[in-house]
């Protein structure tokens, strides 16, 4: 039932980028698995409750087993509606959450695969295997008996005695199965169906053709190419061509980790144009691998769903079960900030150009990180290459388990990992490592997996996945999470040196982990970060906050030769310059959400995405210096699949929460305040799902958000 769940909410999130999408958790089953011989449908075995089988899985296992896991979730579902008895929590509710094991073991194994290391031949399978998930969910949601007693449970008179807890997830539940048409006749149960049959395939189309784009290079051919650029760019820039059998040259693969730092140093216009060109043409070449066609019948597609269940548009029907409640609620918390990022935005050009002057050139959008960090160097002498040195990906994962342990508790211990013998964990790659996590009683909290590294067949970005959900309802199961990202390896015994922006990502999955992490409730559909779309980023960017704190920076962040911690001139520096390119980061990202959003609420209207990106922005008056953060046609969160599709806006809804949480911090003295912490632990990390989200965060701040707190945190002017 936590798969199912889990699709009901995020539309199976397995291979999109997201920051933080999350893959489906598997349970431990505690029933006997009778014909199911496959391994990969096995109860997982092993210590800590039972691991993953990530190490050596192959791609013709995964279709068969798939197919076997859907036999398996129909005969459990069978099995419930085939009950005589009246419905009951117990025979229906506790039954829905027993169900679906099978399936959520394959497909946990089957995401990280197809997320980390896909291939050809596994991206095959995916579309393949799209389809028939898709059919066997919506029959799923769409039996008309099975719904039948969820609907006697949530009507009946039992309801009145359920725990707190079992009155949610009950609520939750028949919430799912409404929202996605269990009360429609048998002709819109068909045609809905029908359309996620189309929609699975597009989806899978969209990120086909969005990782062979992020696939390919500009290739540096001579040294003079690689003016400006740090020694451990350049280093890693040459690892990255070996590693695509590149006998000679440096390489600027076309993910967002390789080409953000090359825009920003490269003294070479020419290049960063061309760098900045192709990626920003991702999906959009006009080729067999342009996105566009496919947008305009995932948005029709969507529009005709909507309709089906009787909502004005898609985006009425997505954020009904959201915090923000409604897209108006949402555009109007968009367009409050808008004028305040784009004034800023303006600034920071005018800023730029007195530079540019001296170079004879007018700032274009692949100019804007290069000036803007020679900006940066002038006005507050901070220049990011100083701060790299200090900043070891190894050194920061350290200062993240501080900062966990710190504020909750937590010590992370390193286990022995495989992937090619059966000794350790097993893992799907020699990068992935693995921690035992502990409370402060040394008691056994869960497992943390580490994948940092960028490789060919990984998609981009950083994410956070939970491989297994916390729960008590069948004894004591810990929960299985994962952070990944894409940093660029470096040579063999270099550190890995990251930007800021790229620790400030770390710490933001990080907090995604510790989210899944903390849960502490009975049912696992309602564990850890089983939250509404808009609220599940809260805890994330919170733990942002802590990157920059003294404690975090002088113990942590320390030259990668010299071993000297961050000096304190240099740290005042960094926070003075906290909200400097706040303009740039908000407007990049909010003409995404936004262009989300309009697109969503555009109705049946026919679209050609680069036509109404175009058109939008120009009435939005976007800044001709910048482009969205992430152009339609390479819009992943939003077109390989549903879960952020008319819900860009979360970043900027939980941001709210987030900047009113962090004042609650400050108000207490310190960001290490420990009573504070301890509220965050009680009625926000640990609870899940098991109470509107509302609810608990009133109850760690004693009153509602105050939105202001978001114009205060980026340095805008507050309107009264």
């Amino acid at each position: 039932m936590r798969t199912l769940f889990l699709l009901a909410l995020v539309a199976c999130t397995t291979s999109q980028p997201t920051p933080d999408p999350k893959e489906p958790s598997a349970m431990v089953d505690t029933q006997p698995q009778a014909g199911m011989e496959h391994p990969l449908l096995a109860k997982w075995t092993g210590p800590y409750g039972g691991v993953p089988p990530l190490a050596g899985a192959r791609t013709e296992d995964f279709a068969p087993a798939i197919e076997a896991a859907l036999a398996q979730m129909k005969a459990e579902r069978e099995a419930i509606t085939a009950n005589t008895e009246p419905a009951t929590f117990d025979n229906t509710i506790a039954a829905m959450e027993r169900s679906g094991d099978a399936f959520t073991r394959v497909y946990t194994v089957f995401g990280v695969y197809n997320s980390t290391m896909s291939t050809p031949e596994l991206r095959e399978v995916s579309k393949e295997m799209a389809p028939k998930v898709s059919a066997a969910f919506d029959a799923q949601f769409q039996d008309a008996a099975l719904f039948a007693r969820i609907k006697a449970v949530h009507d009946g008179p039992e309801m009145a005695t359920l725990t707190p807890e079992q009155q949610r997830l009950v609520n939750e539940i028949y919430k799912a199965f409404a929202h996605r048409g269990a009360n429609l006749d048998e002709a819109g149960k068909e045609r809905l169906a029908a359309i996620h049959q189309e929609l699975a395939k597009l989806y899978s189309d969209f990120r086909d053709n969005l990782l062979h784009d992020e696939e390919t290079w500009t290739v540096l051919e001579k040294e003079e190419d690689l003016a400006g650029l740090s020694e451990s760019y350049v280093a890693a820039a040459r690892t990255s061509a070996q590693d695509r059998g590149l006998d000679e040259g440096w390489i600027v693969v076309n993910t967002r980790s390789s080409v953000d730092p090359f825009l920003t140093m490269s003294t070479r216009r020419d290049l960063r144009e061309k760098v900045w060109r192709t990626f920003v043409d991702r999906g959009d070449n006009g080729d067999e691998h342009d996105n566009n066609a496919i947008i305009t019948k995932i948005l029709a597609l969507r529009a005709e769903k909507a309709k089906l269940l009787g909502y004005e548009t898609y985006a009425h029907w997505k954020l009904e079960d959201t915090v923000a409640g409604t897209p108006e609620a949402a555009i109007k918390l968009m367009e409050s900030v808008w004028p305040a990022a784009t004034a800023r935005v303006a600034q920071e050009v005018a800023d730029q150009q007195a530079l540019a002057d001296k170079d004879g050139i007018t700032i274009e959008p692949w100019d804007y990180r290069f000036y803007q960090e020679k900006v940066r160097q002038q006005r507050y002498d901070l220049d990011q290459n100083e701060v790299k040195n200090y900043l070891q990906l190894e050194k920061l994962r350290e200062g993240m388990f501080y900062m966990a342990g710190e504020l909750y508790g937590l010590k992370f211990e390193p286990l022995q990992t495989s992937n090619d013998t059966p000794d350790g964990i097993p893992v799907n790659h020699p990068d992935v490592r693995v921690w035992e996590v502990k409370n402060d009683k040394g008691e056994h909290v869960g497992l943390w997996y580490f994948d940092p590294y960028a490789r060919q067949g990984k998609r981009s970005g950083a994410w956070m996945n939970d491989y297994r959900a916390q729960e008590r309802f069948r004894g004591e199961v810990t929960t299985i999470v994962s952070n990944n990202s894409n940093f660029i390896k470096g040579a063999p015994g270099e550190p890995v040196l990251i930007s800021w922006d790229d620790a400030q990502t770390l710490f933001h999955e990080f907090g995604h982990a510790i989210h899944g992490l903390l849960s502490d409730v009975t049912y696992p559909s309602l564990a850890g970060t089983s939250v509404p779309s808009d609220y599940v980023e809260f805890p994330s960017q919170l733990h942002e906050h802590w990157l920059p704190t003294k404690e975090v920076l002088q113990r942590f962040a320390v030259h990668h030769e010299t071993g000297e911690p961050i000096p304190d001139e240099l740290v005042a520096r960094i926070d003075k310059a906290s909200t400097f390119n706040e303009g740039f980061a908000t407007t990049e990202y909010l003409s995404s959400a936004l262009i989300d959003m309009k697109l969503h609420l555009a109705g049946d209207t026919p679209i050609d995405p680069d036509a109404f990106e175009k058109e939008t922005l120009a009435t939005l008056g976007m800044p001709k210096e910048l482009v969205m953060r992430h152009r339609t046609p390479q819009f992943g969160h939003v077109f390989s699949g549903d879960h952020y599709a008319a819900g860009y806006y979360s970043y900027l809804w939980a941001d709210a929460f987030t900047a009113d949480a962090v004042e609650a911090f400050e108000e207490s003295g310190s960001m290490w305040d420990r009573q504070t912490a301890d509220r965050l632990m009680e009625h926000v990390l640990t609870v899940g799902n098991t109470i509107d989200p509302l609810d608990g965060y009133r109850a760690f701040r004693g009153r509602d958000v105050d939105t202001k707190a978001l114009m205060r945190a980026k340095g805008f002017p507050v309107v009264e």
